[in-house]
């Protein structure tokens, strides 16, 4: 028997076998992965194309123009781990229903409150910066120490970013019957529990990320001393997160759904295999990528990565 959305109750097959590919194409990605090409190619083309004009180190000026500056660069920042993984945990619903208005509204459901968890975490730490200003630690951008290299903005991020990973591969081991649901019980009294955690945890992406783009909103933010703007804005940019994800499912919902739900009914498993796939692959990458790989830029120890990486 299920016991939230994350966690159906059907057990898939091979279970061993489902984590180690996960986690070999969580792994595989890091050693592929350029944050050069993401942040500056895709990340800075979309935001200055969406905005009009070059956006990279280019002033904020005014409230208006930084909540439209807030919007665009969640845009550009919308392919996270945490945004693949939680639209992979909601694909099945896509071929649950038959009827094209009936999958509408199936996809759209666990939408709600997965933007409610992240405007939620993201306003509340915008209200955070705004108050305690440019003594934040991702303000501090200088090495604690003449050898060590790590600035308390990056372990900021490593931290975050571990722990995100952890609850993710968590997920991951859950939706197979490895472990205990962590949601069972708050599901039973409200559904939309999971979806709200996984909106969650991508608001927390903005208390560590390091995306050039996002560090410029973070200092207006700060500067300003304004806790409305401060809430408003980052609310803005984790919106923008799930916002082009979110168009792109519904669109698979409408054009895939019978073939997804053929698909699943077939084997209601699969379901958990790839919501297993998702949570570990994506929780696997966070934490090699963000506490190993960082450990190699670092020279502290060796890790394999790609030349463009």
């Amino acid at each position: 028997m299920g016991t939230s959305l994350f966690v159906n109750g059907h057990v898939p097959r091979r279970r061993a076998l489902i984590i180690l590919v996960s986690a070999l194409f969580g792994f595989a990605l890091t050693v592929v992965w350029s944050a050069e090409f993401v942040d500056r190619t895709i990340g800075d083309n979309v935001a200055s194309g969406l905005l009009g004009h070059e956006v990279r180190d280019a002033p904020i000026k005014g409230a208006l123009a930084g909540v439209a500056f807030a919007l665009a660069t969640g845009v550009a920042g919308t392919f996270t781990a945490c945004n693949v993984a939680a639209f992979s945990a909601i694909a099945p619903l896509a071929g649950s229903v038959r009827t094209r208005r009936g999958r509408l509204a199936q996809v759209l459901k666990p939408l709600g409150p997965l933007a409610a968890g992240a405007v939620l975490v993201s306003a509340l730490y915008g209200v955070i910066v705004a108050l305690v200003g440019t003594g934040m630690p991702q303000f501090q951008e200088s090495a604690g120490g003449a050898s060590s290299g790590f600035s308390a903005r990056l372990v900021q991020a490593m931290v975050v970013y571990g722990i995100i990973g952890l609850v993710m591969v968590y997920l991951g081991l859950a939706s197979m019957g490895l472990v205990r649901d962590p949601l069972a019980r708050v599901s039973a009294r409200y559904p939309g529990a999971p979806m709200f955690v996984m909106g969650a945890l991508i608001g927390a992406f903005l208390i560590g990320r390091p995306f050039a783009l996002f560090r410029q909103l973070f200092r207006d933010a700060a500067e300003s001393h304004n806790v409305l703007y401060g809430a408003v804005a980052f609310s803005l940019q984790a919106f923008g997160n799930v916002l082009i994800m979110a168009v792109l499912f519904v669109l698979m919902a409408l054009l895939a759904g019978d073939r997804l739900g053929r698909w699943f009914e077939a084997d209601p498993r699969r379901a958990s295999a790839v919501m297993a796939v998702a949570f570990i692959a994506a929780g696997v990458f966070m934490i090699l990528y963000w506490d190993v790989r960082i450990l190699a830029r670092r020279e502290v120890i060796w890790y394999p990565m790609a030349p463009w990486a």
